[in-house]
């Protein structure tokens, strides 16, 4: 694997996202090695419990879009008809990757610092515990135009009427925010963040796997309960959706004219007076 390392020390199994220079940018090569990682750990008896991380200056930065932003899209041709379905397949093929960790019997901790953006959100929330450095960024600031988060997690992590606060404005909290919110579970200073994390991984690594296996797939019920495969097929329609706007257009033909960072840093500008 190039885009995820894997190991396994003490009852753990480590899936660290390993793009440094990208930010960790999602890619399909990194979306398979993902759902590769969690199915060996998944498989493994001597592992207890998983911890994702990432490598470099912050966890994930979202999609690597650049390039293909930068570019005609297929499918996405104001000129020619739309085929939604397309789009569909090539998102929910991402989502089962991202709820593999939410669907893996085992625990997942994912361990947060620098920045958790856009994409990088998705395998954030499909984590069961979030544990943050204080001064962490974690947000969907695509929700302001052109995407919209498929896994549709933040309801379900931090309710209604949280969830709407920060996918109206596409604001982003701090670690220490995102605690008081009840989004994470632990949000150390960042010098202090692996130790806390390293506790606590190793904490659950005490309990027999079966009692673990049989914790997390009783609460995980109740989320399937309230309609949670529902919400996750509405989120990934209304992704393709958001990129076949009028905004949508123009903010990828914007990004093909000027570049993928240009037309962030423009789709961002009016929100950074009072940043967050």
């Amino acid at each position: 694997m190039s885009s995820v390392a894997y190991e396994v020390e003490a009852r753990v199994a480590r899936v660290t996202l390993d793009r440094p220079a990208r930010g960790n940018g999602i890619t399909v090569e990194l979306v398979s090695e993902l759902q590769q990682s969690v199915e060996r750990a998944e498989l493994d008896p001597d592992v207890h419990v998983i911890l994702l991380s990432g490598n470099g200056k912050g966890f994930c930065g979202g999609y690597d879009l650049v390039e293909f932003a930068e570019q005609q899209i297929p499918n996405h041709d104001p000129r020619e008809p739309w085929d939604p379905m397309l789009d569909y397949t090539w998102m929910s093929r991402n989502v089962r990757a991202f709820m593999s960790l939410f669907h893996c019997s085992k625990p997942v901790v994912c361990k947060v610092h620098g920045f958790c953006v856009a994409g990088g959100t998705d395998m954030a929330l499909c984590s069961d515990l979030l544990v943050i450095a204080a001064d962490a960024k974690i947000g969907y600031p695509p929700a302001r135009v052109w995407r919209a988060p498929t896994p549709s997690m933040w309801a379900y992590r931090l309710g209604a009427q949280r969830a709407k606060r920060l996918l109206f404005t596409g604001d982003s909290l701090t670690g220490r925010e995102a605690l008081e919110w009840g989004l994470a579970i632990e949000a150390p200073p960042s010098d202090q963040l692996d130790d806390a994390t390293e506790a606590l991984v190793a904490r659950i690594a005490r309990l027999p796997v079966n009692q673990l296996q049989m914790m997390k797939l009783l609460v995980n019920q109740s989320l399937y309960a309230q309609g949670l495969y529902a919400t996750q097929m509405i989120g990934t329609v209304f992704d393709g959706v958001a990129r076949h706007t009028k905004e949508g257009y123009a903010f990828q033909q914007l990004a093909m004219s000027e570049g993928f960072k240009e037309a962030v840093r423009r789709r961002d500008e009016p929100f950074r007076e009072h940043p967050r």
